[in-house]
Formats: C-alpha cells, sequence, structure tokens
C-alpha cells in the first residue's frame, strides 16, 4: 500500500460508531481512535475544575491546564484505548449519562472542536486507523480513502443508549432516552462549529436491523469492492 489507510466513520448518537470502528481496526489490524473521548476527558476536567460545560470563557484555557492523550489500554482494559489526563488515567471515569451530555456540550464550543481537531490529525499523522466522530471526514481526515456516514433509526439509536445506560441510571425510560437522543441530534446537526453532516462522498449505512459482525462484513466488503484491501 503506497500510503497508511484511513477510514473516518461519522454519524449520530447511537449509530454504532464505536464498538463497530473498534471492532472493524482488530480485524483490519488497524489503530482505532475514538475522538469522542477526548471531549468526554474535557466533560470530566470542567467537573473536577467546578466549571459548567457550557461556559465557553472558562472552559477552553482548561486544555492548556490538563493535557489529554489516548493511549493503548491496560491489559485488562475492555476497550481499545485508554484515556489519560495528565498522569491519571481516567477511562473508567468517562462512560457515564453525564459524561456523555458533557461532551456534547463541550464540543459545540468552536475554539474546543479547533484545538481537538489539530491534535486528533496529529495523532493519525503517517498512521493506518479507523477514526470516528462527528467531524472526521470533513476536519479530521479529509483525504480518508473511506469515509462512512453510519446510521440508523431514531428508536433504535435511543434503544442502544438506554440499553448501554440503565445499569448506571435505571430510573431512565426508553421514552426519556428517546426524547434526550432528539436534543442530542439536534445539537450535533446545528451547532455552529462543524456540524455533523453527511458528506457528498460519504458511503452511507444504515445499521437499524443489522448485527454488529453484519455492520463490519459490510465495510470489510465496500473496502474489497474500493480495492483498499
Amino acid at each position: 500500500m503506497d500510503k497508511p489507510l484511513q477510514i473516518a466513520i461519522d454519524g449520530p448518537v447511537g449509530s454504532g460508531k464505536s464498538d463497530i470502528s473498534g471492532r472493524l481496526a482488530k480485524e483490519l489490524g488497524l489503530t482505532y481512535l475514538y475522538t469522542g473521548a477526548m471531549y468526554r476527558a474535557l466533560a470530566w476536567i470542567c467537573v473536577r475544575e467546578g466549571v459548567s460545560f457550557k461556559d465557553v470563557p472558562n472552559v477552553f484555557p482548561l486544555l492548556s491546564k490538563y493535557s489529554i492523550n489516548l493511549r493503548p489500554p491496560a491489559k485488562d482494559g475492555s476497550l481499545g484505548f485508554a484515556v489519560w489526563v495528565g498522569d491519571t488515567d481516567v477511562t473508567d471515569k468517562l462512560f457515564t449519562p453525564a459524561m456523555s451530555q458533557g461532551s456534547s456540550d463541550v464540543s459545540t464550543i468552536p475554539e474546543v472542536r479547533k484545538f481537538m481537531v489539530a491534535r486528533q490529525q496529529e495523532l493519525v499523522r503517517g498512521k493506518s486507523v479507523v477514526m470516528e466522530g462527528r467531524d472526521i471526514g470533513l476536519r479530521v481526515l479529509p483525504n480518508a480513502q473511506l469515509k462512512i456516514y453510519l446510521t440508523a433509526s431514531l428508536e433504535e439509536r435511543a434503544r442502544r443508549r438506554w440499553e448501554q445506560y440503565k445499569t448506571k441510571d435505571p430510573t431512565k425510560t426508553l421514552v426519556q432516552e428517546i426524547e434526550e437522543t432528539k436534543i442530542r441530534d439536534t445539537q450535533d446537526t446545528s451547532r455552529a462549529a462543524d456540524p455533523l453532516q453527511k458528506l457528498p462522498d460519504a458511503w452511507e449505512l444504515n445499521t437499524t436491523d443489522m448485527t454488529q459482525d453484519a455492520v463490519v462484513s459490510a465495510i470489510i466488503a465496500e473496502l474489497g469492492r474500493r480495492k483498499l484491501i
């Protein structure tokens, strides 16, 4: 291969980007980078510092005060990555409903997105990667050989999130999760900085009625069709 294979996966919340990206990267022997973890880490920093997620003047300076890095996971880690803030592994603190909402809030800040994009481009320079998020094909990997827009119905995406978080918040109902997913969709698609969108050169894959195995197989088939693997 003349240059590193880079796959950009974008899509709305609950479309399966994280699970599929991790599995695809493992299948192909590529590095997996979950950009949302960096925004979750910033949300965690906000909580630590007592700063509101939407307090723009005080959120952005935190990126100069703290370093956020993605590293290989610990041997007993269930994820394909570990998130460090300074010298602290904060991975197990980031996957809660509060951090999920916080990441969405801080990601609407243009200065934050600009900083994160530059950092993410630095992390993947010269590497074969599967990278997922909301603006990967648009900003982070505009020259990716395959851009994927992964989606699913609103109800199915909400159901997945409800299943994922119900042990952490057993009082939440599926109806509430559907409404919160609608709000997240509005935030992601209407923000001023790099709103979520399906790019003209992106291959769309609707995962509503697909298993994870079927989704990974479909992507690998598409890579083969394009003679990328």
